[in-house]
């Protein structure tokens, strides 16, 4: 198992995106429901761990704020002021992740597909596989110099917090989607 995998090239980066592309069609399909309680970004708080892999970090690095060194398993240093400062590059773990019981059924199913298809990439491009918690890969990462930080993404006073809306009951029945 590689522990050290390099710099993806531009195909595997596009084949990843487009697995990205597979899991945000499968939620829209199984339309889970947002409390936007910020449980998903609290690990400790709420017993889970977000893991991620080489593919899914190096992706998140490349343009993430900065964020406060060492970074913790308790929480995502990315979520500030219940906003999410990396939603366009957030890993796959954060965009499969809801609280919403009824969808906990295809969010496995669609988790488990999605790394099926991350291990798929990495075979089939010899990178090695690496799977590990997010702050073993944000302090694993080099410090960026303040201007390179500066202009990796939305300030998060610049963010605009989006409504919640509330599906019917009877439009938030899951159905496994396929990827």
């Amino acid at each position: 198992m590689n522990h050290q995998p390099g710099p993806m090239t531009e195909l595997v980066r596009q084949r990843v995106l487009a697995v990205y592309a597979q899991v945000e069609a499968a939620i829209a399909a199984a339309r889970p429901h947002c409390q936007a309680s910020g449980r998903c970004c609290r690990f400790t708080e709420y017993g889970h761990t977000l893991f991620l892999s080489h593919f899914e970090a190096e992706i998140l690095l490349e343009a993430a704020p900065d964020y406060p060194r060492p970074a913790t398993r308790d929480g995502c240093p990315f979520q500030v002021n219940g906003l999410c400062t990396v939603r366009a590059i957030r890993p796959l773990g954060c965009r499969i992740y809801f609280c919403d019981p009824n969808y906990q059924e295809p969010m496995s199913v669609i988790a488990e597909q999605a790394v099926a298809a991350l291990k798929r990439i990495a075979e089939e491009f010899d990178t090695g596989w690496y799977y590990a918690p997010l702050h073993d890969f944000l302090n694993a990462a080099p410090v960026r110099s303040t201007a390179d930080a500066a202009h990796s993404m939305t300030s998060p006073a610049a963010r605009i917090a989006l409504p919640v809306v509330v599906a019917p009951a009877a439009e938030q029945a899951c159905a496994p989607a396929s990827l």
